[in-house]
């Protein structure tokens, strides 16, 4: 299955439930983001000292989901792999949140950061082909 499909349900949702792993790469926790999709990929934002982005920097890989607003799920989960954007990449990412949500992610987000000095970052979610991603077998039956 390519990413366009894998991300379809995604264009119909502003907000969407990132999981992410923590160190032991079992558990894992929820948070819902704002999102953009753009090409055959999913943009969001956070700031640099969230537990979300300290989680992200250890393990890349994370479980994406539509939802409400306040989070709650909406549609079946795809797995893939997160990648920390910059340079041209991270202002186009910018301009295309601030687009989708001219209130939250063009003036509140941005205002709100600079107030509490906070360090912006913007991600990029990457659905996995899961037949071709395979790199453990640990706990598979035989």
């Amino acid at each position: 299955m390519n990413s366009a499909t894998l991300l379809q349900p995604f264009r119909g949702y502003k907000t969407a439930l990132l999981l992410t792993y923590r160190s032991d790469g079992i558990s894992g926790q929820s948070t819902p983001v704002s999102i953009v999709v753009a090409d055959d990929r999913v943009i969001f934002r956070t700031w640099q000292e969230s537990g979300k982005a300290k989680r992200l920097s250890r393990n890349a890989d994370a479980d994406l989901r539509p939802c409400t607003f306040r989070g709650q799920p909406r549609g079946t989960a795809v797995r893939g792999r997160v990648r920390l954007l910059d340079g041209a990449e991270e202002r186009r990412a910018s301009l295309l949140l601030s687009r989708r949500h001219p209130l939250l992610q063009g003036w509140m987000v941005p205002m709100s950061h600079r107030l509490l000095r906070y360090r912006t970052q913007h991600y990029e979610f990457t659905p996995l082909d899961i037949n071709h991603e395979i790199e453990n077998m640990e706990g598979c039956p035989d």
